[in-house]
């Protein structure tokens, strides 16, 4: 496997928060990143934690989260998109302007690009999963297609980031078409364009796999970004690992962005949240 990652500075960088804004049933988290790379790539990931107030009321700290960014500014301001879940991720939601951030990263491999595509690059994204998809999307600019699916309207206000260039379903129909995500992929598939496409995917677990199956079926290349616990993001703890067709591989440092090829399943034990 090819290494393509940036090589992110050895250690935490302590980040200072400059916006915290509602957006719908997520918030979108801007923290200036001062002495990282400017040029992290669609995909890779970053290790966050508060830098005061994390913990349990047991004063056991908790670990960092993993999320891929959703822009990079290239002046060192990075965004997060986040739904608070449980303790930490509603410990980042609460974050105000100047508060610090742990932040370790760009971590992991991202998506390629330069395979395969004739010029036609099908962009999925779930949930959450979006991020990765924005920042893949800004890059790919009008050669990007993108599909995104949401629980609820609330929740599909997210894909007001893509300023109205993307197709969106939502499980109620309370914004776009009631449908799921991976249906509009089929038809994009389907639709006679003669072009080589390629997919990149990212989501739940059974979207991703709904993916691979799709684009299985029509051998189409796809990559998609995985989701698992990790502890540290530097394949220390081998809480992420991941079984492949070669064997097991760890998401950290082996992705979190995989060939959908590579798998005979999306679906495996960690997978997600």
């Amino acid at each position: 496997m090819s290494d393509s990652r940036t090589q992110a500075p050895f250690g935490r960088r302590l980040a200072r928060i400059e916006s915290n804004d509602r957006l719908g049933a997520y918030r979108l988290l801007a923290a200036r990143d001062a002495g990282g790379p400017r040029d992290p790539q669609p995909g890779q990931f970053y290790m966050l934690a508060a830098a005061e107030r994390w913990g349990g009321e047991d004063e056991r700290p908790y670990l960092p989260r993993a999320f891929s960014y959703a822009r990079a500014h290239g002046d060192g301001l990075l965004e997060f998109l986040l739904e608070a879940v449980g303790p930490g991720t509603r410990r980042l939601a609460e974050l105000a302007v100047g508060d610090g951030l742990w932040l370790t990263g760009p971590l992991g491999i991202g998506f390629r690009t330069a395979d395969g595509a004739g010029g036609r690059h099908v962009l999925v994204g779930g949930g959450i999963g979006v991020a990765p998809i924005l920042c893949l999307s800004d890059e790919l600019g009008d050669r990007a297609e993108v599909l995104l699916g949401f629980r609820s309207g609330a929740h599909a206000e997210a894909a007001a980031l893509f300023g109205g260039a993307a197709a969106i379903a939502t499980d109620d129909g309370s914004a776009g078409r009631q449908a799921l995500v991976t249906e509009l992929l089929r038809e994009r598939l389907d639709d006679g364009d003669r072009r080589q496409p390629a997919v990149h995917a990212c989501g739940p677990p059974p979207m991703l796999e709904a993916v691979r199956a799709i684009c299985a079926e029509r051998d189409v290349p796809a990559q998609l970004a995985l989701e698992s616990g990790m502890a540290c993001g530097f394949g220390a703890c081998f809480g992420c690992v991941a079984p492949t067709r070669n064997g097991y591989v760890r998401l950290c440092v082996d992705g979190p962005v995989l060939d959908a090829s590579d798998l005979e399943t999306a679906l495996f034990a960690g997978a997600g949240h």
